[in-house]
């Protein structure tokens, strides 16, 4: 048997030619291959979207804003609060009070008054809020009138200012008319200053208060009837009143049958029936 050796074999050409590398060894790869590469190529390039929720923070924003609202009118209008204190300085006092909350306008009043007999004969819806006219029944024999003005906050209604009157029996003395007069206080909101009574004599169908001041002039009183019979009366002024005040009653003629003049814008008290000549 002959050896074939390494020179033997490079001799021949055939051998050579199988010993040599297959001719286009390397595969191609198809179309389809190559394009699902270059798809995945550029999707690794391309950054990662995110799916923008902008109504989220919106959202977030608006309800904080709504909680700090909320809080701040609670801040302000609760019995003690902001409201209360501004309040308590205008009015002069030394501490904070305490103006408690009410459902009703009644409610109000007579959580603040801490009473519970009143009898509201007259409500008018005034300056923003409500002003109550009240009978308690103080004067057995005699009269009395109160006025309480509340106003509604976010948290319910809240009294705002008010006072009232009771006089005797004065039926010897013929009187026309009663009233109280109340001025303006300042950081005070409501209808003052105020004059309001009530008609003690039939024949009274018309009251006219006369001011001084820069708005100096007449101004007629709303009536409002009430119970058995009953007549109330009341004119808001102008912030600018101030004295002399004058009272004018008259009946159903036009003729002026009672007349008063006073100085003080907190007086109150009876006008008697003029006598006849």
């Amino acid at each position: 048997m002959r050896r074939r050796t390494d020179e033997m074999l490079n001799a021949d050409g055939l051998s050579a030619r199988l010993r040599g590398r297959p001719f286009h060894e390397e595969r191609v790869p198809s179309q389809q291959r190559i394009a699902i590469i270059q798809a995945s190529i550029i999707e690794e390039r391309q950054p990662i979207k995110r799916t923008s929720r902008p109504w989220i923070g919106w959202s977030a924003a608006v309800l904080a804003c709504l909680a700090l609202l909320a809080a701040f009118v609670y801040a302000y209008d609760r019995p003690g609060g902001i409201a209360d204190w501004r309040y308590s300085r205008a009015a002069g006092y030394p501490s904070t009070m305490s103006i408690p909350i009410g459902r009703t306008p009644e409610e109000a009043v007579q959580k603040f008054r801490q009473s519970g007999h009143m009898q509201v004969v007259h409500k008018e819806t005034i300056d923003g809020g409500v002003l109550l006219f009240i009978k308690r029944g103080y004067q057995k024999n005699g009269t009395d009138l109160q006025i309480e003005f509340v106003r509604k906050s976010w948290l319910g209604w809240k009294w705002v200012m008010g006072g009232g009157y009771g006089l005797s029996d004065m039926s010897n003395t013929d009187p026309a008319l009663n009233y109280m007069s109340m001025p303006k206080f300042e950081g005070v909101n409501g209808p003052f200053p105020i004059v309001f009574g009530q008609f003690s004599n039939p024949s009274v169908t018309r009251v006219i208060i006369t001011v001084g001041g820069p708005n100096a002039g007449a101004y007629t009183a709303k009536t409002a009837a009430f119970g058995d019979r009953q007549t109330l009366w009341f004119v808001v002024l102008p912030l600018s009143a101030s004295s002399p005040y004058s009272i004018e009653a008259y009946n159903g003629n036009g003729e002026i049958v009672a007349f008063k003049t006073f100085d003080d814008p907190d007086d109150f008290g009876s006008v008697l029936m003029r006598k006849s000549r």
